[in-house]
C-alpha cells in the first residue's frame, strides 16, 4: 500500500470512529431514542459501531459485537425508532462534514440492515 493510500485509509478510519462516536452520544440524549442506552456502556457501543462500520466501508478490522438482531431484537425496536436513528445519523454526518460518498454508503447500508435491527412484530408502534 502507497503512503498516499494508507494516509487516506487511517483518514477514513478516524473519520469513521468520529462519526461513530458523535452518533452514539447523539442517541443516548435523544428524547425519542435515548431511552435504549440508559444503561449502557457508551464508550463501548461507539467502538462496537465503529467496528461494524468499518467492516460496512470493507475495512479488515474485527467486529467484537454480537449478531444485530441478537442485539436489537430483544429490545423491540419498531420502524419509528429505526427512523429516528436515520434521522440523527443524517445530522451527524452534516454537521461533522462528513464527505458525500461516506453519507451516501452509511446511509445506504443501514437502510440494508433494517431487518436486521425492527423487531419483527408488526404491533401499534409498526
Amino acid at each position: 500500500m502507497g503512503e498516499e493510500q494508507k494516509g487516506s485509509r487511517e483518514e477514513t478510519l478516524k473519520l469513521l470512529r468520529e462519526l461513530s462516536h458523535a452518533l452514539v452520544q447523539r442517541m443516548a440524549k435523544d428524547p425519542m431514542i435515548g431511552f435504549y442506552f440508559a444503561h449502557t456502556d457508551l464508550e463501548r457501543l461507539a467502538r462496537l459501531e465503529f467496528q461494524h462500520l468499518a467492516r460496512l466501508f470493507g475495512f479488515d478490522i474485527p467486529y467484537e459485537g454480537r449478531p444485530l438482531e441478537e442485539v436489537h431484537y430483544p429490545r423491540r425496536i419498531f420502524e419509528g425508532h429505526f427512523h429516528r436513528r436515520l434521522v440523527l445519523l443524517k445530522e451527524v454526518l452534516e454537521e461533522l462534514g462528513a464527505p458525500s460518498e461516506i453519507r451516501k454508503h452509511w446511509l445506504e447500508m443501514s437502510l440494508k440492515e433494517k431487518d436486521r435491527i425492527v423487531h419483527p412484530h408488526k404491533g401499534a408502534c409498526a
